[in-house]
């Protein structure tokens, strides 16, 4: 047999690109090729599963094996040869990825037998960290093992096909058409769901929407952001507290500050951190001009009392008063509400969503503990910056987000490049494309110069 009809592959069988068939046809040349189909090649309808897999390979919240990878590229698979190869990126122990599911499916049983010790009651505190830590691991796992099991299905019902006649086919084809397109959905979600992995991600995060220069139009707009998040708290099946506002003098709110609750509400929500910055002809103008207005939001997460932060008593100075209302019954007739200045970093929180002066106290010390904190965060990152990068800009002239109205729509994200149209469904809440695109970019904390701003 001449040498260039011998069927030997390009590449070794671990290094063989997902979703692409082998340089070789029953022993004929690729050139020689032409309009031929190769024998064992599922159909062209199939080949956007190929890509899924592709995916789930690469994404790093999978388990360390994926044993559905092999039947469904079985047909595809290359001669054996005795060249040595590399190990494969789905092989036990070489690719785990974060959630690592084998080993933290060995650390939920571990978890589980101790909780049926008879000591394990004795402390309260230290059942409920320990039951709060069992069903975040659960969380973290259930999902990906779940989404391992759908891909199973598809290779039994791939399998299925090979035997079946044309008609039975295009059944099967119909329903894994519906199958993949669901699972692709549910990839994209254990995708920005692997991004979390900061150390307060998974906690409740405390918004602070300051309104900037610009007078009744910036008070405006920064009660437009108001309603904005929490029509996005909403979608996201969050809660929303209130627990601070100060109305403007004319119109809108000057400052407002707002916790959300909710499974990684920080992780998401601290992609809004930053100024923001609308263009509109004003609603407040007689001259129907157009205005730009600014808004700055501060978003920390709500500290547990695992984390210490010390605050001393002496750095401290309270205040309290009566908190403002409508008048009439809902006046409020004693001194609950708390003002607290932290003397050394100038931060001052106010609270008074409760009548009780003694819950206004608690919330605004957990939120400044949570600020100190996170400027302590800032002036770290900031002395990393002096040697790793350029430090950015503090004011409003580093806008992480323009929102324009008039004369056309556009909300564009000045880190990330991500645009539309749909200025509407923006400000009603929808902002997940701007959040999964910034943490797939990986969370950059200044606007890229390069992106160039909609006048």
């Amino acid at each position: 047999m001449p040498a260039w009809k011998k069927p030997t592959p390009r590449s070794s069988p671990s290094r063989l690109r997902a979703g692409s068939a082998p340089d070789f046809s029953d022993g004929v040349p690729r050139h020689r090729q032409r309009g031929r189909v190769h024998a064992c090649a599922p159909p062209r309808s199939l080949r956007p599963c190929s890509l899924l897999v592709s995916r789930w390979r690469c994404l790093p919240s999978r388990p360390a094996t994926v044993s559905v990878i092999f039947p469904l590229f079985r047909p595809w698979s290359p001669p054996k040869t005795t060249t040595k190869s590399k190990p494969s990126r789905s092989a036990p122990g070489i690719y785990g990825g974060f959630f690592d599911c084998d080993q933290k499916q060995r650390e939920i049983e571990s978890m589980d037998a101790q909780m049926g010790a008879p000591d394990f009651w004795n402390s309260n505190d230290r059942a409920q960290k320990h039951i709060a830590k069992l069903n975040g691991l659960k969380k973290s796992v259930l999902p990906v093992v779940g989404y391992q099991k759908k891909l199973d299905d598809i290779a039994v019902m791939i399998e299925l096909m090979e035997g079946e006649d044309t008609a039975a086919q295009e059944a099967y084809d119909k329903e894994l058409t519906g199958t993949l397109a669901a699972l692709t959905t549910e990839l994209d979600e254990l995708e920005i769901a692997s991004f979390l992995t900061g150390q307060f991600d998974r906690n409740n995060a405390i918004f602070s929407i300051q309104a900037g220069a610009g007078g009744t139009e910036s008070n405006d707009w920064a009660d437009i952001m108001f309603r904005m998040y929490s029509r996005w708290a909403e979608r996201r099946n969050y809660t929303v507290e209130l627990m601070d506002v100060q109305p403007g003098d004319t119109a809108g709110i000057s400052k407002a500050t707002i916790l959300i609750k909710g499974e990684n509400a920080y992780g998401y929500a601290k992609a809004e951190r930053g100024v923001h910055r609308l263009v509109r002809i004003s609603p407040f103008d007689s001259n129907k001009r157009r205005h730009t207005s600014f808004c700055a939001v501060d978003v920390v997460a709500e500290i547990t009392e695992d984390i210490d932060v010390e605050v001393k008593e002496d750095d401290l100075r309270i205040d309290v008063y009566r908190s403002s209302g409508k008048g009439g019954q809902g006046v409020n007739t004693t001194d609950s509400a708390v003002r607290i200045t932290h003397a050394p970093t100038g931060i001052v929180v106010v609270c008074q969503n409760e009548r009780s002066q003694i819950k206004n106290k608690a919330t605004a010390m957990v939120v400044l503990k949570a600020r100190i904190y996170e400027r302590k965060q800032d002036e770290q990152r900031a002395e990393m910056d002096k040697f790793y990068g350029e430090k950015g800009e503090i004011g409003f002239g580093a806008q992480i987000r323009s929102y324009v109205l008039q004369p056309y729509q556009m909300v564009k994200d000045l880190r990330t490049g991500i645009s539309t149209s749909d200025t509407q469904g923006v400000l009603d809440g929808d902002l997940d494309r701007f959040v999964n695109a910034w943490l797939r970019a990986g969370c950059p904390r200044h606007r890229n110069k390069e992106i160039q701003m909609d006048e």
